[in-house]
């Protein structure tokens, strides 16, 4: 991760959880797959967290308990640097993976993504107080866009339904899951100031594994008592632990070695753009069309804002949450 200088400037971290990238070595076809792979991973979490008729407190939970230990077995680098700073950024993390489930069991998935992927406006409203780091004029439009397209999701009244039972107070939490994907994001490049590239991507690592430790035992207590349990629900939250979570962090962790972050950051909104299609296909859901312009807001402003900055200041973008 970059050390931050006197500019603002959006972490390497494209989903704010990989390592450093070596740009010295040529992208391949199969490093970009590997990224296209991982967005596509990340972009079933939706529809499947509204698949599981399991409450959502207890997918939070066990959800994030599976994704921890797969990833403590399948990457050695999450075993290391778990000090006080590395669980304060988990904790940021592990709001960002509960809130995003409960956004998603009270309002569409389309919404739930779309104001996750804010997160952009809450990092320029806040880097300057919690990193000192300057908002330039072109940040300061970019905020101002973002913000109008989250405006859009709390216009007019969506029709309460099965899949989205509550969707006004769905909304807040998505919002919510923004911000704390946002300081998750700044939490990480805090972490980075303290040590080298290889000591950044490990801190990194050891933060998602500690956020979705601390995701399972907070929810847990509001996860029990358990009821009777469907064996589709337990494979549906397994899925959603070892590769929605756990695998996609892999594939996308090996294909950013290679790929820049400018280039990884545009190849990762392939998530926001398929998590709305698949609920459609899965469950007819379907956002309003004040939803839909505000996402299609939100994701078009990020991707030009991306272009603009360019190279390693490209925008951080939603994560595997």
């Amino acid at each position: 991760m970059e050390i931050p200088n006197s500019e603002f400037r959006i972490p390497k971290f494209s989903r704010g959880m990989m390592p450093p990238m070596t740009d010295h070595l040529p992208a391949r076809t199969s490093d970009r797959l590997m990224i296209l792979v991982a967005a596509l991973l990340f972009s079933t979490g939706g529809a499947a967290v509204k698949a599981c008729s399991l409450a959502a407190w207890q997918v939070a939970s066990f959800r994030s308990g599976i994704a921890a230990v797969t990833l403590i077995l399948v990457l050695p680098a999450t075993r290391r640097s778990w000090g006080w700073r590395t669980w304060l950024v988990g904790t940021a993390y592990a709001g960002t993976m509960i809130s995003y489930v409960l956004s998603n069991k009270m309002t569409t998935a389309a919404n739930a993504i779309f104001l996750q992927s804010s997160a952009p406006l809450y990092i320029l409203l806040l880097s300057p107080i919690l990193l000192k780091e300057a908002v330039r004029r072109r940040d300061v439009v970019f905020m101002i866009v973002l913000a109008v397209g989250m405006s859009l999701f709390f216009v007019g009244s969506q029709p309460d339904s099965v899949t989205a039972p509550d969707p006004m107070r769905g909304n807040l939490v998505a919002a919510a899951t923004g911000l704390f994907w946002a300081l998750t994001i700044l939490g990480l490049r805090w972490l980075g100031r303290a040590g080298d590239d290889q000591g950044a991507g490990d801190n990194a690592a050891s933060a998602v594994v500690c956020g979705n430790v601390i995701a399972c035992l907070a929810a847990l207590p509001f996860a029990l008592p358990l009821g009777p349990t469907n064996p589709s629900d337990w494979a549906i939250v397994s899925f959603l632990g070892v590769f929605q979570i756990a695998v996609a962090y892999v594939f996308m962790v090996n294909g950013m070695r290679r790929v820049g972050a400018f280039e990884g950051s545009l190849l990762l909104l392939l998530e926001p753009i398929l998590c709305p299609l698949w609920a459609w296909l899965v469950h007819g859901e379907q956002p309003t069309l004040w939803a839909s312009l505000g996402g299609a807001i939100i994701i078009s402003a990020t991707a030009v804002f991306t272009i603009l900055r360019g190279g390693n200041r490209a925008v951080g973008q939603t994560p595997g949450s």
